[in-house]
């Protein structure tokens, strides 16, 4: 299924999948649970019960929209994540990973949930923004579904979906890629734990380092 030949395009997650932030996203969301005078959850329980939409997945931690707006939670989020985003530190091998996948002839972007400006930023930073042909994320803060984007995304490349491999560590993005046409990877040190990725028939690995080999077969 995963054959070189069958591919000309590897579309990217970035939080989670490329950048290694689940630790600092708990520690984020602790916080905000704090403020409003709630316990904390463990990185295990944030794993097990993650999920998008993001709203939906703070409703069932007991925040209150009849209170405070969601719009305003996540304002509060993004402000302090972006405060922390660079004790953050890519996935063990991304680089590698990158260059590999670029050596095969893949060429390489970016679908995230994350906001458009700070994507760009935080690429930059890291120094792999060159690897990809486009960097697609949100216009907001909101963190509701990638699909929309993922359609223009696929649009403006000119591929056929077929022709293109999806890598995430969500469900999420396993829907994403069914709704592209695009088979899919889900790499199991993010923000979803194994068991809960193994629901759908994506292939699920353990890290980014296994890659390189599955699309080179």
């Amino acid at each position: 299924m995963y054959a070189l030949g069958k591919y000309r395009h590897i579309i990217w997650d970035w939080n989670g999948t490329l950048l290694d932030d689940a630790r600092t996203c708990v520690e984020v969301l602790n916080e905000l649970l704090r403020r409003r005078g709630r316990g904390p959850v463990t990185y295990q329980e944030y794993r097990r019960d993650f999920d998008f939409p993001v709203k939906d997945y703070y409703i069932r931690l007991g925040f209150d929209f009849t209170v405070e707006s969601y719009e305003a939670l996540a304002y509060e989020y993004i402000d302090a994540y972006h405060d922390r985003q660079f004790e953050c530190s890519l996935h063990d091998g991304a680089v590698d990973t990158l260059q590999s996948c670029k050596d095969l002839g893949l060429t390489q972007s970016i679908l995230s949930a994350y906001q458009q400006d700070l994507l760009e930023e935080i690429t930059q930073y890291f120094r792999i923004k060159d690897f990809f042909l486009k960097i697609a994320g949100l216009n907001d803060r909101y963190a509701h579904s990638k699909i929309d984007i993922g359609r223009q995304l696929l649009a403006e490349l000119g591929f056929n979906g077929r022709q293109v491999l999806l890598i995430g560590d969500t469900l999420h993005d396993y829907e994403v890629a069914k709704v592209i046409t695009a088979d899919c990877i889900l790499i199991a040190n993010g923000h979803q734990r194994r068991q809960k990725l193994q629901d759908c028939d994506a292939m699920v690995l353990n890290s980014l380092a296994q890659i390189p080999a599955i699309v080179r077969r």
